[in-house]
């Protein structure tokens, strides 16, 4: 179910940050009691590959995001206590010390799970003995959410697990967002900040594509 347009899920989950602190994230929460955009990104496992080089990417770009007012928060499906242990495990080392923004240690599935995101290919349910298998790792992809300050998702999108994501898009995405915020305009093909937007009618469109006519 996309949830563009609509209030992210109001539920709490545990979370880890590099000094070891133990405590409850709601997403929807952090956006709206702080008046902040929110991005949450998803990934499938802790002490593997493509994950360790998107954790420091956003970990770079970290004051680009805070200065468009925007909180940075990672999640996977691993316990708190594994997270710590990444954090404290060096990067030449496949770990992500250096990184400071929170992780959702999401072990219990329940945010993932409404979310939809969990690479589940078959569940069935034996009748005969009560139990549940299931096909599939039951971690998450590469799920990322835009929300804006009162809790609403403007973007998100789901990669495969072999995918690592640009960040530099969503920099982009929050741009884009904070220009139709402020301006009221919307933005065309390949917007950056600092281009030509246009209004959302038939002159605005006629005159921006005459205008970048090739």
């Amino acid at each position: 179910m996309a949830l563009v347009g609509k209030k992210f899920p109001n539920l709490s989950v545990n979370a880890m940050n590099d000094l070891g602190d133990t405590f409850k994230i709601n997403v929807l929460e952090e956006a709206q009691k702080n008046n902040k955009k929110v991005i949450l990104f998803w990934y499938p496992k802790d002490f593997t590959f493509v994950c360790p080089t998107e954790l420091h990417a956003f970990q770079a770009a970290l004051k680009e995001f805070e200065r468009r007012n925007t909180i940075v928060i990672g999640a996977s499906c691993d316990t708190a206590e594994v997270h710590f242990a990444w954090l404290n495990t060096a990067k030449d080392n496949g770990g992500i010390e250096g990184v400071t923004y929170p992780l959702l240690a999401d072990s219990n599935r329940n945010l993932a799970s409404t979310l939809g995101i969990l690479d589940i290919t078959n569940e069935e349910y034996n009748d005969e003995t009560g139990v549940v298998t299931v096909e599939g790792d039951n971690v998450t992809y590469r799920a990322t959410y835009l929300i804006d300050e009162e809790g609403t998702v403007f973007h998100e999108g789901i990669n495969h697990m072999p995918l690592g994501r640009n960040v530099n898009e969503f920099l982009r995405l929050i741009d884009a967002y904070a220009h139709v915020q402020e301006k009221g305009e919307v933005c065309p093909a390949n917007w950056e900040e600092g281009k030509e937007a246009m209004t959302a009618d038939r002159k605005g469109v006629a005159s921006y594509l005459s205008a970048h006519a090739n």
